[in-house]
């Protein structure tokens, strides 16, 4: 399969600047893919599409303020923390990468530098701030910047070294991330007590957004894209919950691609034999063990998914992974990217701070 099959054509002005206010009255698409039907309302609509006994699942992880400006000597660079490596040492993007050599040292402030350690093939590199991951992310929500795409031209501020809440979900609370799960941030804490009123149960799990989630692709053939691992956790207590959930017959619906990659891609840690080929129909009822460690999971058309059973997601980047991903939920990659010229038709907003969509 070609990445050029996943391409659609959004102008600029559709590209969401800011997020709308409150954030539950962005727009809502809802698709239901076995019908084959679109509707259109609000997001503050979507508990009703929620039922009694449906786990709602999320992921938890907090943003921190991952973009630092720093000096070599006199010539400027921005460097992006992805991930930690291991013990004081970060994997990160560097803007312009040309100006740095192994041995040369960054400098952010007076307490917080860096020391290139190595250059990547995959144009990332090592750095090492001799200090530990705690401290770093203390410096860098101290002296660094919202970590927001580069198709976002307003630069979201941050207060007292705090990242500021238009970037993150009302119910983050594990920092780790360098981009928002950003289906999430349309959530309200009025909504969600709305969506508990209907007897809907919640779950929680942790990805740290990292470059597996945004990096392009850039090979033609799908299959050769190689996916960056990124850090996940599920607990004892969000697996009892989700195998309840599936041994009861109700749905887990999934808040982002995020979330969808942490369920599916443990899953597959587990049971890497019943992917993408396997006769759902003959196997038992799928179960989820606990989990923390990396994935990367590559989830494209074809791909049977074993946990999720609706997704809530935003409009994604075209010839991106995440819209391959939502392009194998529906079963239909045509009829998503109709679902997608639609939405450009009817002016929906793209991106982070743009409008959702509920698959079911």
């Amino acid at each position: 399969m070609l990445t050029s099959e996943f391409d659609y054509n959004l102008p600029d002005e559709l590209i969401a600047q800011m997020p709308v206010e409150p954030r539950d009255s962005s727009r809502l698409m809802v698709i239901d893919k076995n019908k084959k039907t679109v509707d259109h309302r609000y997001f503050y609509d979507v508990s009703d599409y929620f039922k009694k006994g449906d786990l709602l699942v999320w992921n938890v992880s907090k943003v921190f303020n991952a973009r630092l400006n720093g000096m070599v000597g006199e010539k400027s660079v921005e460097i992006f923390l992805l991930r930690p490596a291991e013990q004081k040492i970060w994997t990160v993007l560097a803007k312009p990468a040309k100006k740095l050599s192994v041995g040369m040292k960054i400098k952010f402030a007076g307490d917080f530098e860096c020391e290139v350690l190595k250059k990547n093939e995959d144009g990332t590199l090592l750095v090492n701030f001799n200090e530990n991951e705690v401290y770093v992310r203390i410096k860098a929500n101290k002296y660094g910047q919202v970590p927001t795409p580069p198709y976002i031209k307003l630069q979201v501020t941050s207060h007292n070294g705090q990242l500021s809440e238009q970037y993150q979900t009302v119910y983050a609370k594990n920092e780790g991330s360098v981009a928002a799960p950003t289906a999430g941030l349309h959530f309200t804490p009025e909504l969600i007590k709305k969506i508990k009123a209907k007897g809907v149960n919640f779950a929680e799990v942790t990805l740290h957004v990292g470059l597996g989630t945004f990096q392009p692709v850039k090979t033609e053939k799908i299959e050769e894209h190689k996916m960056h691992s990124e850090w996940v956790e599920l607990s004892d207590e969000a697996v009892n919950l989700i195998n309840q959930a599936k041994a009861e017959g109700r749905r887990v619906v999934a808040v982002g691609t995020t979330t969808t990659r942490t369920l599916e891609g443990i899953y597959q840690k587990y049971f890497p034999t019943q992917g993408r080929d396997s006769d759902f129909t003959s196997e038992p009822i799928p179960t989820i063990k606990p989990y923390s460690g990396d994935i990367n999971i590559f989830i494209t058309p074809g791909f049977q998914f074993k946990i999720v059973d609706a997704l809530i997601t935003n409009f994604h980047l075209p010839k991106s992974t995440l819209l391959m991903l939502v392009s194998a939920f529906a079963g239909d990659k045509d009829f998503i990217l109709d679902c997608y010229n639609t939405a450009v038709e009817k002016k929906y907003r793209f991106f982070s701070f743009g409008d959702a969509m509920i698959i079911f």
